[in-house]
């Protein structure tokens, strides 16, 4: 699969905006800081589902501060980002996992290549437009009767999040595309899933809108 051109012009604004903040972004949070512990617990109950030998794909790894957390849970973790700047990170940082660059809509894996796909806070920058071409992505990756986690803030609309980083001195233009449970389990059902959990949480003291995680199942 192929991004379209306006995929791909999309993509470099947010390639552009990562590659800007990585540092800020990797020092800021250097593991799970801002997790609860009922997030951690989500991340636990996906793992947990996993078949032997429980290959993850962190899809959209950042500076890979969770992929220390899924090794710990008997995972064997490879992380994917569209950022250099976040990669460049994440192999500096965290050494014992591979990662390297790509795109979610156009993964360079083949075809039932992992147990399981976590997509933490990864799809939060793609326009409704484009979610279904990535989740069918992910599904295309996943093994038959794999795992893919899904973790977003819950909502509707776009919100520009452009500002912390611009108070840092980081001029970005970053925009967030909020969706509900339900939305991402629509639409994890019209890419050929089928659900198996989910989590929809008021938000924290460090937060500003609720929270959600939809761990779904391709059928075997």
């Amino acid at each position: 699969m192929k991004p379209t051109d306006h995929d791909a012009v999309a993509e470099d604004v947010v390639r552009c905006a990562y590659d800007t903040v990585a540092d800020a972004y990797a020092d800021a949070f250097a593991s799970t800081e801002p997790e609860l512990p009922v997030d951690l617990a989500m991340i636990e109950h996906f793992a947990s589902l996993l078949a032997e030998p429980r290959e993850v794909l962190d899809a959209g790894c950042g500076a890979g501060r969770m992929m220390p957390l899924l090794a710990g849970l008997g995972c064997r973790v490879q992380g994917i980002d569209l950022s250099r700047g976040m990669i460049r990170r994440a192999r500096r940082d965290h050494t014992q996992f591979p990662s390297r660059v790509g795109s979610l809509s156009d993964l360079p894996l083949p075809d039932a290549a992992v147990d399981g796909v976590f997509s933490w806070y990864s799809t939060i920058h793609t326009p409704d437009a484009e979610l279904p071409a990535v989740l069918t992505e992910l599904r295309r990756v996943v093994k038959p009767g794999g795992h893919v986690l899904l973790a977003f803030q819950s909502g509707s609309g776009v919100t520009e999040v452009s500002g912390a980083y611009r108070q840092r001195g980081l001029d970005v233009a970053l925009y967030r595309h909020d969706r509900t449970a339900d939305d991402a389990v629509a639409a994890l059902l019209a890419a050929g899933m089928e659900e198996v959990a989910r989590l929809e949480r008021a938000p924290a003291a460090h937060e500003r809108t609720a929270q959600a995680v939809v761990i779904a199942r391709r059928p075997v």
